[in-house]
């Protein structure tokens, strides 16, 4: 995709410090890390989804994470690590070209997700909403998930970098 920095990333038309790479994935140490060593790990295939990455592509994208975040737990004696995929700019997806984040974690790194916790009240709404799901549920990917990933990407995006580069919003 012409105006995708995680493209551009993959082309080497803009610099990255890569960990890894092979024919689906390419991982790479965030810019803008939440903590030291925060790495992306995205298909080499643009996706602006999780929904259209192929399954070969995902599970590639998870054995890497996991690798990454054993070498975390090694190389930056961290205690733990988080994946954290968003999918959507609701979601909080900022780059519209799928990626999944691993991010190193220590006890004491005070970083907290803003993460609440509902409660289904009354109990009927949780069996309500499964129901929902599983009636739209399927491994099998329809044209409208497919077509979202022909959508352009942002031409308006200002890049942090201060540089004029287009990534995907």
């Amino acid at each position: 995709m012409k105006n995708c920095l995680f493209c551009k990333i993959i082309a080497g038309e803009v610099p990255s410090a890569k960990l890894y790479e092979d024919d689906l994935v390419y991982a790479f140490l965030d810019l803008f890390p939440i903590n030291y060593g925060h790495v992306l790990v995205i298909p080499k295939e643009h996706h602006t989804s999780a929904a259209t990455i192929p399954e070969a592509t995902a599970g590639r994208m998870f054995l890497v994470a996991a690798r990454v975040g054993a070498a975390m737990r090694h190389a930056l004696d961290a205690d733990g690590f988080n994946f954290h995929l968003s999918d959507g700019t609701t979601a909080g997806q900022v780059v519209m070209h799928a990626h999944l984040h691993v991010i190193p974690r220590w006890s004491d790194d005070n970083f907290h997700w803003n993460w609440r916790q509902l409660k289904y009240d009354p109990m009927s709404k949780q069996a309500e909403y499964c129901e929902k799901l599983k009636a739209r549920f399927k491994l099998e990917r329809d044209a409208a998930e497919l077509a979202l990933n022909e959508e352009e990407c942002d031409p308006e995006y200002k890049s942090p970098l201060g540089k004029e580069e287009n990534h995907g919003g």
